[in-house]
């Protein structure tokens, strides 16, 4: 295992390059490797300075997360780090690519860094559960200070090669040449007789906790309110603190048991399967990776509307040339000023400048008609929700397209199979379902019709890949994936206010599980009309022997469309999104409990829970079992971008495996008995119930 970290010499500076593909991560062997060579490089005389680089794409990554469920061998990462210490000689880390976690506090160890303008650093462990286990909460304070060393451990957010130098992490940024330049740093530090900068000292501690009370209460409160219910940031924060109450040794003592407390919880289990989950959506197992994408030099957009604006956005943001095309000038002129709008924001947020601003905004280019799309490689239609106009549109991409473009609709429920039917050309016909805003969400679900053709798909996934989103497959069914699984929880929901429960209580059931808004809440925030039309399009198909959701007609029958009407399940005061509890909700809810002959009573939080949690997963099943979805994890990664479930519990599959298939099922059974039709079981469910099986994991 040593030929994984090398032994080179230019003048008096020998070089370490770290070579384990795919992105040189810490494992066992390159560890093994870095002790050995460190001390050949000291006990050589004709070296006086050592650079430590990465080949390939990266410095380190981070750890080996696949050595995480196996007996720890030595040495520690810590042990390397703690070694760096004993080097008598400089050592430079030459950082490109990402140098996360364990990646950057193997740099932390040595005395100096220096990085390409590209690269990126910090400390991501919080969202896999832990903390930075190797003395990063020892050192990385005392290189760059205490409010920048806790906003990268507690938020877990990587910083490019520039801030990281403004925060003191990094030296110098090489241009040109990574290893060249740092060769020349380290002949330039011998040369001036820099001392090594050992980043462990002050050994003695780095000040009292009450001393920065603001700051540690800042990070206190961002990480309850931006990762809810989840424990590693404040692991993360007292690890800090164990290096302000104890000296450096006692410190990483304590946190090594601290770390493995984090490592071995439920919480970290999940973050790690829902960390690989992410990874395996990118596997399509009957397209193997020799099908090639078709190229995708520029694109079009049909519909200047809030998603056509979103996705034109999206597509611009990464590089694209795009085309929005509207049925008249007007309107094209209004999207392209919302969309000069969305700029504006960004840039008074900070997230780009004036200059990027104007660039992509040249990108985006408005017509009427659809003539201007025939040199589109990509076509997203994202007009209004109907069938007949979809089929309308899509007829006439027909003629207008040129042979082989993709053309994508943004249906989030609709027969696409029936859509791509009415065009001689169903092979390139895909879904791309955004959700809103689709220049925002991360989440991209790519529904594949019968018919499409295998490149067609992976050109989908290639451009949620593109455009910084997470790709999700689905086959077509009502609602796809995301949409179908998350309609049985929202019809609970509904069915519990009928039957008596609050719409507060409701949505605080559902929060205390850690997701940021209740299901009433976010219906009220995306329009309770939306899904009012998406009914009555369906209500020639609805089945009669089904119970139907009549309080959330009622609701839009009398105008409470949410947010944008001051009045929905709450109440919306001076124009404000704060949601208030109604008694005119309650009311409504009587007088239709009563007309569908519906006991209302006092509802348990467990009952709600449980409705609405095991209805989705019930759901899920369904999905599953019929191909819809090609794995459980699939539907994971769905609630996780798409429904903002929380992560540090996996999914909602993973969900049922943690409570048990078993128990759920029964409940299932139960709740089929009382309710009626929507609750009839899964047969997958009912099997691995049965056979103690799980959704997740191996059996």
């Amino acid at each position: 295992m040593s030929d994984l970290v090398g032994y080179e010499t230019e003048g008096r500076v020998a070089i370490l390059p770290i070579d384990n593909p795919p992105v040189n991560a810490l494992g066992i062997g390159v560890r093994e490797g870095l002790m050995r060579q460190l001390d050949r490089a000291a006990a050589d005389d004709a070296v006086d300075a050592i650079v430590i680089i990465g080949m390939g794409r990266t410095f380190p990554a981070g750890a080996d997360i696949r050595e995480f469920d196996q007996p720890t061998r030595e040495p520690h990462l810590i042990g390397v780090v703690d070694h760096l210490d004993t080097i008598e000689k400089p050592v430079v880390a030459a950082i490109h690519g990402t140098a996360l976690g364990g990646g950057l506090e193997l740099a932390l160890g040595c005395h100096f860094r220096v990085a390409s303008p590209s690269a990126r650093m910090g400390t991501p462990e919080v969202n896999l559960g832990i903390f930075p286990g190797a003395a990063g909460t020892q050192r990385l304070p005392r290189v760059a200070g205490l409010d920048h060393a806790l906003e990268l451990i507690v938020l877990g957010k990587p910083v490019g090669a520039h801030k990281a130098k403004d925060y003191g992490i990094v030296d110098a940024i090489i241009e040109g040449d990574l290893r060249s330049g740092a060769v020349a740093f380290a002949e330039k530090i011998l040369a001036d007789g820099t001392p090594r900068r050992i980043s462990s000292e002050p050994r003695g501690g780095i000040g009292s906790p009450d001393d920065h009370a603001a700051t540690i209460a800042k990070y206190r409160d961002l990480a309850n309110h931006r990762m809810r219910g989840q424990e590693s940031p404040h692991q993360a924060i007292d690890s800090v603190l164990d290096g302000m109450l104890m000296p450096y040794p006692d410190a990483v003592q304590a946190d090594r048991k601290r770390f493995e407390t984090c490592k071995n919880s439920d919480q970290s289990r999940a973050l790690r399967y829902a960390f690989f989950a992410e990874r395996e959506t990118a596997k399509i197992p009957d397209i193997g990776k020799d099908i090639a994408q078709r190229a995708i030099a520029n694109a079009g957009v049909i519909g200047a509307g809030t998603m056509g604006r979103g996705i034109a956005v999206s597509l611009a943001d990464s590089g694209l040339p795009v085309t929005v095309v509207e049925t008249s000038q007007e309107a094209i002129d209004t999207g392209l000023a919302e969309i000069a709008k969305l700029y504006d924001g960004m840039v008074r947020r900070g997230r780009i400048d004036e200059a990027e601003k104007e660039r992509r905004l040249a990108r985006i280019t408005g017509a009427v008609g659809f003539d201007e799309l025939g040199a589109a490689d990509l076509i997203v239609e994202a007009a209004f929700e109907d069938l007949d106009v979809k089929k309308e549109i899509f007829a006439k991409l027909d003629a207008v397209a040129k042979p082989g473009a993709v053309l994508a609709t943004n249906t989030s429920y609709m027969d696409i199979d029936a859509i791509a039917a009415v065009t001689n050309r169903p092979a390139d016909v895909i879904g791309l379902h955004y959700f809103v805003p689709a220049n925002a969400m991360r989440l991209l679900e790519v529904v594949r019709p019968a018919k499409a053709a295998p490149d067609a798909i992976a050109t989908g996934m290639a451009l949620a890949r593109v455009t910084g989103k997470v790709g999700v497959l689905a086959r077509v069914c009502h609602g796809f994936i995301a949409n179908r699984s998350r309609l049985p929880l929202v019809r609970e929901a509904t069915f519990l206010v009928e039957e008596g429960a609050a719409p507060a209580q409701v949505d605080a059931v559902l929060t205390g599980l850690g997701m940021p808004m209740g299901p009433l809440a976010v219906s009220d925030l995306s329009g309770l009309d939306v899904s009012w039309r998406m009914r009555q399009s369906l209500a020639g198909q609805r089945d009669p022997d089904a119970r139907y959701m009549h309080l959330a007609d009622r609701m839009c029958e009398l105008g409470r469309f949410g947010i944008k009407a001051g009045k929905g399940w709450y109440r919306y005061e001076d124009g404000g999104r704060n949601p208030v509890p109604d008694p005119e909700t309650e009311a409504i809810a009587i007088e239709v409990a009563r007309e569908q002959g519906t006991e209302r009573r006092d509802i348990s939080d467990d009952e709600i829970r449980e409705r609405c949690l095991y209805a989705a997963i019930n759901e899920g099943a369904k999905i599953l079992d019929e191909g819809i979805a090609a794995r459980a994890s699939d539907i994971d990664v769905m609630w996780l971008y798409g429904f903002a479930y929380p992560r540090w519990r996996g999914g909602i599959m993973y969900t049922a495996d943690e409570i048990g298939l078993a128990k759920i099922h029964a409940r299932v059974q139960q709740f089929h008995a009382e309710h009626g039709k929507h609750w009839d079981p899964s047969p997958l469910l009912e099997r691995l119930a049965a056979e103690g099986g799980f959704f997740t994991r191996p059996t």
